[in-house]
């Protein structure tokens, strides 16, 4: 029997989805159900009828329906036209209120009764006219923009017999009267619609062209083969010169850690070769390594960011889970995509609990890889071989043994691979193999000791080779990238003064930091241990104890716990160096040895302030702005001539 508190929303999260996403291969809307929320299968069936009766209602052809049960409840998606995603977050959130209604007053947790609407207010829906601009839905949370008009406190809009004053505000569908609530969405529908945007995409699919819309500007082509227009002056697209427009050379880089060292050797790569590149990632946006944007731009506004930039030739655009979880795919056709790994983080979110559901996104970039494109995996990772198996698209394997079973079968039949043999990276094209040089001698791998780069190296290389780079243009990027202390900023970045030796990284989730410790010597180290620690609030506490754990194995003699300044996503500050300490404490570290400075660079100086020669400082540092006063200390020190034991400037933007 389905019960809930009809007093509060009954999903917690309701999107847009702009283009390929993890529930299918177009554009449409998504909701999460609130977590803890009762329903039964008879629910699901409603919530489905309710779709398909807005969808006749409104003229939408059908498409998929998507309820996908989970542990904390369901994710509820279908396939909506591309100009009226709005509109269709509307239809969703009625479809699923109105379909737990019923059996909700059958139980009695609502009563028998169902409100009208209040005398005065007019039927919801009535009055909202066609053409309307601007018209969006009400709720604040996941993608909603607020209702116009909302209702004023004192109005009688407050909730009354368990339903929620949104229900009553004009412009929302009825979720206790159907033809009300259609005429609503007709109207929302209609208000949204754009033919010229719908006209236009259609065209750049009957050229085999990508169309990059958003709220303010539609694309068509990419780079130096794209045009930009305002979403408020379309172009007919009989006035479209066609054959000025083209496609360029796309890659999309995905998984758990090593996204954006790979995005950022594989441009590397790229501009090596002479192509002008724009490449997107959690820094920002940049052509040619140069800035455009700063700031995470992980996600499809990076994407198309660095896509309409008229000077690329090429692109490599970092895609974050976040962003394909809200969104989808910027772009659903690429020339080459890679998954560097899949490990726990994340989870909890978007009914993502546990790693078959993580790879599950991270396989969404496969929506993008066609009959002659790669879709580029890690060999190693033992959840994307078991989900490669249902990947319709070309595959290209990495891994760390060139001649494991994997690599090994793949190359008999004809795929490529790359890996090492014998301390060298090889990569196979076919029939034809390329050494790719020695990988102690590859800066980015530390001598071989880190085991993530040598693999991120190994992705890079099988996705340049799927965008056609030469293997000698691959091997010479290999073998420079990483020299310079401004190639991979933020990743591995190591200063030494005297025999102290400190690195910057991001390191943020067990399986990252144990590969960032292991690497940088923390596991014999002859001198202490410092390090700071610190997480974004929207992980679950278990997650937090998790990265706590890790870093207690190596038996730091100080951790500094932090916050990430704009990451505490709902808890207060000091709640996660509240949960890190106990683990912390609980794995044998003295409590004296523990220290709390939640500003992140106030907590990244401790260390450098508590170090002797012989010591080892490692500093995750997440949030940008913070990473950038790290780095300009440690480079101001490096200048300097600084050693330990030796007064640190002053920081006028924290306490000492």
């Amino acid at each position: 029997m389905t019960t809930f508190d009809p007093a509060a929303e009954p999903y917690e999260d309701s999107r847009r989805l702009t283009g390929c996403n993890v529930y299918f291969a177009g554009t449409g809307a998504a909701l999460e159900a609130a977590p803890g929320l009762a329903f039964d299968d008879a629910t699901l069936v409603r919530w489905r009828d309710n779709i398909a009766a807005a969808r006749r209602a409104l003229g939408w052809s059908d498409g998929e329906i998507v309820a996908r049960r989970h542990r904390s409840g369901v994710s509820l998606a279908f396939t909506a036209p591309l100009d009226c995603l709005y509109a269709a977050t509307e239809v969703n959130e009625w479809a699923w209120w109105s379909a737990l209604l019923p059996a909700a007053g059958e139980s009695g947790s609502v009563g028998s009764a169902l409100p009208p609407p209040l005398q005065g207010e007019g039927r919801c829906g009535d009055g909202v006219p066609a053409g309307q601009g601007g018209v969006q839905p009400a709720s604040v949370r996941g993608d909603h923009h607020p209702h116009p008009n909302p209702p004023l406190e004192g109005e009688g809009f407050t909730a009354r017999d368990g339903f929620s004053a949104r229900l009553h505000a004009p412009g929302h569908a009825a979720v206790w009267d159907t033809d009300s609530a259609l005429r609503t969405l007709r109207a929302l529908a209609a208000a949204e619609a754009s033919p010229a945007l719908v006209a236009l995409q259609a065209a750049a699919a009957a050229h085999g062209l990508p169309c990059l819309p958003d709220d303010d500007e539609v694309s068509i082509g990419a780079g130096a083969g794209s045009r930009t227009w305002p979403v408020e002056a379309l172009p007919d697209p009989a006035s479209i010169d066609w054959p000025a427009l083209h496609a360029i050379p796309t890659a999309l880089v995905t998984g758990s850690n090593g996204k954006t060292t790979t995005v950022r050797l594989l441009a590397a790569m790229a501009r090596a070769q002479g192509w002008h590149t724009a490449h997107s990632c959690t820094d920002g946006v940049f052509v040619d390594g140069q800035a455009l944007e700063s700031g995470d731009y992980s996600g499809p506004t990076g994407a198309r960011t660095a896509l309409r930039q008229r000077q690329a030739q090429a692109a490599v655009l970092e895609t974050a889970r976040g962003g394909m979880l809200r969104r989808g795919l910027a772009l659903c056709h690429a020339n080459v995509a890679v998954v560097t790994n899949v490990s726990a983080d994340h989870f909890g979110e978007y009914g993502v609990h546990d790693l078959d559901d993580l790879a599950a996104v991270k396989l969404t970039v496969a929506r993008a890889i066609g009959d002659d494109g790669l879709l580029v995996l890690n060999g190693d990772d033992a959840v994307l071989r078991r989900q490669a198996e249902v990947q319709a698209c070309p595959i290209g394997w990495f891994t760390q043994d060139f001649d494991a079973p994997l690599p090994a079968a793949h190359r008999a039949e004809g795929g490529a691979t790359c890996g090492v043999r014998n301390g060298r990276l090889l990569l196979s094209q076919g029939s034809v193999e390329h050494d790719l040089g020695a990988i102690d001698a590859m800066p980015l791998t530390l001598g071989g000791r880190a085991g993530y780069n040598v693999a991120n190296a190994a992705g890079a290389a099988l996705a340049a080779s799927a965008l056609g780079l030469p293997a000698p243009v691959i091997a010479e990027t290999l073998a420079r990238f990483g020299s310079d202390h401004d190639d991979n900023p933020g990743r591995l970045q190591h200063w030494r003064f005297g025999t102290l030796d400190v690195y910057v990284d991001y390191a943020h989730n067990p399986d990252g930091l144990q590969g960032l410790l292991r690497a940088v010597g923390a596991d014999r180290r002859g001198g202490r241990l410092a390090l700071i620690l610190g997480h974004a609030g929207n992980r679950e506490d278990a997650a937090l104890r998790e990265v706590a754990a890790t870093a207690a194995g190596f038996a730091p003699e100080l951790v500094v716990l932090k916050d990430i300044g704009g990451y505490e996503r709902g808890r207060a500050s000091g709640d996660i160096a509240r949960i890190m300490r106990e683990v912390l404490g609980e794995a044998g570290i003295a409590n004296d040895a523990i220290e709390i400075r939640l500003d992140e660079v106030e907590a990244a100086r401790r260390p450098l302030q508590w170090a002797c020669d012989g010591d080892l400082v490692v500093l995750p540092v997440h949030e940008l702005g913070a990473r950038a006063k790290v780095v300009a200390l440690l480079d101001t020190l490096r200048a300097s001539g600084w050693r330990p034991g030796m007064p640190l400037p002053q920081d006028q933007d924290t306490s000492q």
